[in-house]
């Protein structure tokens, strides 16, 4: 096909979600022109399927518990008498409507041509978007396509009784009982829902402990947190069986003592992670290739630029320790973006990236784990505090609690070295978290922490006092 200058862009991004859009708009912002080309609608998978609608109905569950708890514990005479599920749904999807029109309104603001069609690349220069023709990009190509719910060899989801986190979400009822398989971020935040709306859960890991990249104490305050509003936890455990019924399934869960149990439920949530999206998008035009994991890895991690000089992959087409997070995904668009411009940028530290889980109760960490730490052979401080030490904890009553790992001095003394970690379990802790990534990201040490003042009563002072014991200061710990 002749090649005109209506098809010709300085970058050419395939995918509009969170890494793609933020890649568009800071190269606009640069003076880049800039084309991106997606197939369903701006937004990607966290606004449309993942982070918003999500997070919109776990706080639709956080106000039913709240009703609970006013009743139970405060003396409120409230009642959840029933659930208008199809009112919660177009609340949910008002919100996520006015955040598409808000992407779509940044990226016409800012000049960002956007194709609707599958694309697929045809060299390292050029891209054929179905229905649009052949674009060439003169400075490069950002790979932006995303990831999909994983699915198990064997379990095929209907939509109805075996579902993925896709599904659960765009439910047109809510089950009275759910079988969730997967203890990491998702699973836990599906299991903590649908309990909160009234279901009996059950929720099955293959691994030792629930969330099991995060540290083992978050793991404890997680699972004692669940298993208190009456959630089953099953660590260490695997689906062996399967047998669909017309009304739902009949599971078989293989304990870490070789016991089998059956466990029935209305519906089999899949909640084992997600798998990077390459389908049509022919890596090998371009001289690309994924890994068996589906993977495209950078060749330069400080550009994320693959071994094909001008492509460049963000989001969760990157292997670890990239985290498949959107927030991540976001800072990998402007730092792709501004090296497309020439400019030095700056690679992201995953290490100072927060991560977060919005179940009830919350997580939120920043930073090494103590076993990461202490298996780089690190001389390390550490001290735990629980929230229910605090005046705050106590009125939320929920739990959870503060553990900051720091640099020893090696003799025993206080931590005089940077904090290496933070890690939080408890109501809201979501909103606490970014206060330790600035700590980590700037190697702050506890002392200098502890020279700033938390206002009081709040749950963030149970920080503060755990950077003055860990500086010698504190009051309330020894």
């Amino acid at each position: 096909m002749s090649q005109t200058a209506a098809n010709t862009t300085d970058v050419l991004v395939i995918g509009g979600g969170t890494g793609g859009y933020s890649t568009a708009l800071r190269a606009a912002s640069l003076g880049l022109r800039v084309v991106l080309a997606e197939r369903d609608l701006v937004g990607g998978t966290c606004l449309h399927r993942g982070c918003i609608p999500s997070k919109a109905m776990l706080h639709a569950a956080e106000l039913v518990d709240g009703i609970t708890e006013a009743r139970e514990r405060w003396g409120v005479k409230a009642t959840v008498d029933s659930l208008d599920w199809p009112a919660l749904v177009a609340t949910r999807d008002s919100i996520v409507a006015r955040n598409h029109q808000g992407v779509a309104g940044h990226l016409r603001a800012a000049q960002v041509q956007v194709v609707q069609g599958s694309a697929r690349l045809t060299g390292p220069r050029t891209v054929h978007i179905e229905g649009a023709g052949e674009f060439t990009a003169r400075r490069g190509i950002v790979l932006a396509t995303g990831s999909r719910p994983r699915l198990l060899p064997g379990l095929v989801a209907d939509g109805r009784r075996v579902v993925t986190s896709d599904d659960a979400l765009f439910a047109t009822e809510l089950p009275a009982s759910v079988l969730v398989l997967g203890g990491g971020a998702i699973g836990v935040e599906y299991a903590s829902f649908h309990r909160s709306m009234g279901a009996e859960v059950t929720l099955v890991e293959a691994a030792g402990r629930l969330l099991p990249l995060e540290d083992e104490d978050v793991s404890r305050h997680l699972a004692r947190g669940l298993k208190k509003r009456g959630i089953t936890v099953r660590t260490g455990s695997m689906l062996t069986a399967t047998e669909l019924l017309p009304d739902g399934v009949r599971a078989t869960v293989r304990t870490p003592k070789g016991d089998e149990l059956v466990v029935g439920a209305e519906r089999l949530l899949i909640a084992v992670g997600r798998v990077p999206v390459t389908d049509g998008l022919d890596l090998a035009a371009a001289g690309l290739s994924a890994d068996e994991r589906g993977f495209v890895a950078p060749a330069d991690r400080s550009r994320l630029e693959t071994a094909v000089p001008g492509i460049h992959v963000v989001g969760d087409l990157l292997p670890p320790p990239s985290l498949g997070l959107a927030h991540a995904s976001f800072a990998e668009g402007l730092l792709v973006a501004e090296t497309l411009a020439g400019l030095p940028g700056r690679a992201v530290d995953y290490a100072t990236v927060p991560r977060v889980t919005y179940s009830s109760p919350q997580t939120a960490s920043v930073g090494l784990t103590e076993a990461e730490a202490r298996a780089r052979g690190l001389e390390i401080k550490v001290n735990t505090m629980p929230l229910a030490a605090t005046a705050k904890g106590m009125v939320h009553g929920q739990g959870g609690m503060v553990k900051v790992i720091a640099a020893a001095d090696g003799a025993g003394g206080h931590a005089t070295g940077p904090v290496l970690g933070v890690h939080l379990v408890g109501p809201h802790v979501s909103e606490m978290i970014a206060e330790s990534q600035l700590i980590v990201a700037w190697d702050a040490e506890p002392s200098d922490v502890a020279a700033h003042v938390h206002a009081h009563p709040t749950l963030s002072e149970a920080v503060g006092e755990t950077f003055l014991t860990l500086a010698g200061r504190g009051l309330h710990q020894h």
